[in-house]
């Protein structure tokens, strides 16, 4: 396969070395940019086995810049809990009729779910649906919870789940090559240290 010349003028830039992440990030801005604000991703290969319970990695964490990526988040909460949702800019809000769009009529507009534990039984009709998606909520990752305000504000300011795949690696969004290699470098060292 041929590569395009941007491809071809960002290799001619790097070396075939290990760089250090400021290095790395800084070069990074320097190549070839694409029509589009590209995404900064991290993949981190863990000497862990993630069959063995004690060693499982997965956790969240708010980016102190973000993603650059807007998320809209849909919660599932009734009463004072709906409007507090609606109030903190949850982009929908519902119960029933919201589960009842998503069994049947397969709704998958949104990028998290966050819902309150009295609704966790009847969540758990589109588990099969929400669940391959990543989207099913869990109070490990705080989307389950009495807080809906916060856990709003925090998938809105760009907060990030990682977890270990079957191989054992980490893969998470940092941010866009927008950023620059500063605010880069502040994400990917928040991530690392959680």
């Amino acid at each position: 396969m041929k590569n395009s010349k941007r491809m071809n003028e960002a290799k001619a830039q790097v070396e075939s070395r290990v760089y250090d992440i400021e290095e790395a990030l800084e070069l990074m801005a320097k190549l070839p940019k694409a029509k589009f604000d590209e995404s900064v991703e991290l993949h981190v290969k863990l000497g862990v086995d993630s069959k063995q319970a004690d060693q499982q990695v997965r956790g969240t964490i708010v980016l102190p810049h973000g993603t650059g990526k807007s998320k809209k988040v849909l919660v599932l909460a009734k009463g004072d809990k709906a409007a507090a949702a609606e109030a903190a800019g949850a982009d929908y809000v519902g119960d029933d009729d919201m589960i009842a769009k998503i069994a049947n009529e397969g709704w998958l507009d949104f990028d998290a779910v966050v819902a309150t534990p009295d609704m966790m039984p009847i969540v758990g009709r589109v588990a099969k649906i929400l669940g391959p998606k990543g989207l099913m909520p869990n109070p490990k990752s705080g989307t389950v919870t009495t807080n809906v305000v916060k856990a709003i504000a925090d998938v809105k300011a760009g907060k990030v789940e990682y977890r270990l795949d079957k191989n054992n690696i980490i893969h998470v969004m940092i941010g866009k090559v927008s950023f620059g290699a500063e605010k880069l470098t502040e994400n990917f060292n928040t991530l690392m240290e959680a």
